[in-house]
């Protein structure tokens, strides 16, 4: 209710992550009170926004320079995956501890608040929160952060009432609690072929060859589909990368004269097998947390397990062996 004024409020925000992040900070000023209910702490990094001045604009005008800027940011970016696939020495020095540092920075005068911000998991394995004002709210007079050890019993008519029975009288409270990107990706029934629908395919868990088609399902593409969630660097170049495959199958069935394009069943067994397998690997699997990376079955159904170079290699050529045309 956007015409809810929050000025001089009592409000209550359930979650502290990447919602959450976003609301806080832009209300914390505004109310009168705060109160946060934190399931579980998030790793915060400083964000590092930058401004570009004139002079630098003027360099991204050329070509080759813009070019050189935009390689570079992509390769460094990509580097990240040695450590959130290969190696959790390199996670912990390069990122947990600079999120250690951001911790003990921002609570310097308020030490009774490090613990309950610090998580007990390796950085990576939940969403990365990238903020400079989050923290500072929580450090804010007028801020209320409850941990795992004191929750919400029960929601009166008044307020919240916790678990150690203490009663938060509110004006407002705000869900900050996120949204199903696993088991949800597809909110509505799709039938395929023999009356097959996406619901009775996925009951086990959400899966697709390349994260954009199924077996029973011709001509039916998903964009961001299952395991093609990019922890590291830009959505947009796997959905670049989708596409090239999208235009490829269309390119074939008009080619051949055919009717309809689908992924042989067992294609994609063999690449949601081989997905699976590479997550072992993956600070998502054994970085110690529950995230909403995974879904209720427990595999990791959000993201892909390696460089976003080698998800362009696979869609970027169609194997039509892994694929049957229909006339």
């Amino acid at each position: 209710n956007y015409n809810f004024d929050i000025k001089g409020k009592k409000v209550a925000v359930i979650g502290s992550a990447a919602s959450a992040a976003q609301v806080i900070p832009a209300i914390v000023d505004e109310v009168k009170e705060l109160n946060v209910f934190q399931r579980t702490p998030h790793w915060v990094v400083h964000r590092p926004d930058k401004i570009f001045s004139k002079f630098q604009r003027k360099l991204l005008n050329i070509r080759w320079i813009y070019y050189l800027v935009r390689y570079y940011t992509y390769l460094s970016l990509e580097t990240r995956v040695i450590a959130f696939k290969y190696s959790d020495f390199l996670l912990k020095i390069f990122a947990q501890k600079k999120a250690v540092k951001h911790i003990k920075k921002s609570f310097k005068h308020r030490g009774d608040l490090i613990k309950k911000v610090t998580p007990d998991y390796t950085i990576g394995c939940k969403r990365i929160i990238l903020s400079n004002t989050l923290y500072p709210a929580f450090a804010k007079k007028n801020t209320n952060l409850y941990t795992r050890d004191e929750q919400i019993a029960e929601i009166t008519e008044t307020g919240i009432i916790t678990t150690k029975g203490t009663q938060i009288d509110l004006d407002l409270i705000v869900y900050a609690t996120g949204y199903d990107a696993t088991d949800g990706v597809i909110s509505y029934p799709i039938i395929g072929r023999n009356n097959i629908d996406s619901k009775s395919f996925w009951s086990e868990f959400p899966r697709a060859y390349l994260g954009t088609t199924m077996p029973n399902f011709p001509n039916l593409f998903l964009i961001t589909g299952p395991n093609t969630g990019i922890g590291h660097t830009s959505a947009v170049f796997i959905i670049e990368a989708q596409l090239h495959y999208i235009l490829n199958s269309i390119n074939a069935v008009e080619k051949n004269n055919a009717q309809a394009i689908e992924v042989t069943e067992n294609a994609e067994a063999k690449y949601t097998s081989f997905i699976h397998s590479e997550m072992e690997k993956t600070v998502w699997k054994r970085g110690n947390c529950n995230s909403w990376y995974q879904s209720k079955s427990g595999h990791v159904i959000a993201m892909f397990p390696g460089f976003s170079f080698t998800y362009l290699k696979m869609a970027k050529k169609i194997k039509m062996k892994d694929h049957n045309l229909m006339k």
